[in-house]
């Protein structure tokens, strides 16, 4: 059996849990101790029984938490070199570090790994897809463009949690500063509302049971835009389209 849940989603923090059998891994930790103590219990998850974080990239939204979850908990931490580096001495009393290079799999006690590179403004960011050896869960944020590995890697996903970081009209009026907005809309930015559809229209979906919009901005998207982009690449209703939210992220999902 394999299910999912966030502890929150968007630039004040993330965390995807991910359980398998007996092994429950965190994918990023941008909360504080005592935030992501609070969020795991809500979850009905001890902090204590995370086996590992997994970390994307090492911006603050997603790594801020690691090192000391870690610390506390005695938890393994696995990360790309480039992110290892970025962090400087952000980890040097964590007792277990793992580097993982993006093209090889790796397993966590019953969860294998595949991590893949995207394009994204961080030293060495990548990218997950979870599996129990026979269903798939794909994680897929801070990505500023598609290219054809990401493709080919989510392609036959049983779930996906998408980034749906803004709409670029409510962007491009925003008042933001125009480097910010290029940054985010750029090609190692964030995914849009529609390059998100576009990847799903790219991919097999037919496994697809499960599809969470993730990482909104609070001020240049609405669920409701990302529902609407993302329900039209795949002919759903809307209503099927979830939606990770900042401070609740979303409950337990089971893939099956």
């Amino acid at each position: 059996m394999m299910r999912f849940a966030s502890l929150g989603s968007g630039s004040d923090g993330n965390g995807l849990l991910v359980e398998v059998e007996t092994t429950r891994v965190l994918a990023d930790c941008g909360f504080s101790l005592s935030e992501t103590v609070s969020r795991l219990a809500r979850c009905g998850v001890a902090a204590e029984s995370i086996n590992a974080i997994l970390v994307t990239h090492e911006h603050d939204d997603h790594i801020c938490g690691v090192a000391r979850f870690a610390r506390k908990f005695n938890v393994p931490v696995w990360l790309t070199y480039g992110t290892l580096q970025a962090a400087g001495d952000g980890f040097s009393n964590v007792t277990t570090l793992q580097v993982f290079d993006c093209d090889q799999r790796f397993a966590i006690r019953d969860i294998e790994v595949e991590p893949y590179t995207v394009p994204h403004d961080a030293r060495e960011p990548s990218q997950f897809v979870f599996s129990d050896g026979n269903l798939r869960l794909g994680l897929l944020t801070d990505a500023g463009s598609l290219t054809p590995h990401m493709q080919a890697v989510l392609s036959g996903l049983d779930a996906l949690v998408l980034e749906c970081n803004h709409d670029l009209d409510l962007l491009w009026n925003s008042t933001y500063p125009q480097r910010l907005k290029e940054r985010i809309a750029g090609r190692f930015g964030h995914l849009d509302n529609l390059t998100a559809a576009k990847l799903l229209s790219s991919i097999d979906c037919k496994r697809l049971t499960h599809l969470v919009a993730a990482h909104l901005s609070k001020q240049n998207n609405t669920a409701q835009l990302a529902g609407a982009a993302l329900c039209q690449a795949l002919n759903c209703t809307q209503e099927w389209i979830g939606v990770a939210t900042q401070s609740d992220g979303f409950d337990w999902r089971q893939v099956s």
